[in-house]
């Protein structure tokens, strides 16, 4: 399993206009904690949704991860943080999004995804190994080097059983127990535009894998089904998720913070 190690892809992000998507409001912290400060809240009885996932015990190749792709994402926003760690890394993220739009964001993070690997390789890739078997040992591979070299962005994760098209089962799905980057971010749209869309696109396009991601707003887990293809935009209910009341962004522009009303994310 030698070539499995060559491949790092990050979950991480181009299609037409697309619904508005919305903010989250932010529940308890992860017990994830690499290279941000994380710090426990009190758990209300509210805000439980399930039970909390295990704690992810850092790797020691964590921070090179984080400390390459949040270089690679400050050279195509332009800007960087003054914070440290991960912490930096989702104002980052806010900033890849600012003045853009959702495709023109969606673009930005493909661009990304492909800066973190050689052309060469997700050429061969593409070319040689995703035709192998249909398509499944490209996908097989690719979910298990998700979970070896994603946690630190994701969280605890761990490689599934999905239905394929055809009918079969494989184990070429990814199970995020509760997702770090859309907990810290509390933005949907952050999660669909800097992160779903293109992983889809990028892992499709360039290395030849179908993969349909399934965030959950309500517990922040997400499902990657490598080699499935996702649905239309127009049936993708994740593209369709509301602005809650409580996104900070959403309160600002309204000058009300206590407004039930659903309203449009400012950040979509």
């Amino acid at each position: 399993m030698k070539a499995v190690a060559l491949l790092r892809p990050l979950s991480i992000p181009s299609f037409p206009s697309r619904p508005h998507y919305g903010c989250l409001p932010r529940r308890t912290n992860l017990p994830v904690s690499c290279s941000s400060h994380w710090t426990e809240s009190p758990i209300k009885a509210e805000d439980s949704t399930g039970p909390r996932s295990e704690e992810y015990r850092c790797q020691f190749y964590d921070d090179w991860f984080l400390a390459l792709f949040r270089n690679k994402m400050v050279k195509e926003v332009g800007w960087d943080s003054e914070k440290a760690g991960y912490d930096g890394l989702i104002e980052v993220a806010n900033r890849l999004m600012l003045r853009r739009t959702p495709s023109e964001t969606t673009d930005a993070a493909v661009r990304i995804l492909r800066s973190l690997f050689p052309p060469l390789l997700l050429h061969l890739y593409k070319l040689l190994v995703s035709p192998i078997g249909g398509g499944k040992l490209a996908a097989l591979m690719v979910a298990r080097v998700t979970v070896i070299t994603c946690q630190w962005l994701m969280g605890v994760c761990k490689v599934n059983s999905v239905d394929l098209p055809d009918g079969s089962s494989w184990e070429s799905g990814v199970f995020v127990e509760r997702c770090k980057y859309l907990e810290e971010s509390k933005c949907v749209g952050i999660c669909v535009n800097t992160c779903k869309l293109p992983t889809q696109t990028f892992f499709k396009d360039y290395m030849g894998i179908p993969l349909l991601m399934e965030p959950n707003f309500n517990d922040y887990s997400c499902q990657f089904k490598f080699g499935v293809l996702p649905p239309l935009p127009e049936d993708d209910s994740p593209l369709k998720e509301p602005c809650l009341e409580v996104c900070p962004i959403a309160s600002k522009g309204s000058g009300a913070a206590s407004n039930m009303t659903i309203k449009p994310c400012p950040k979509a």
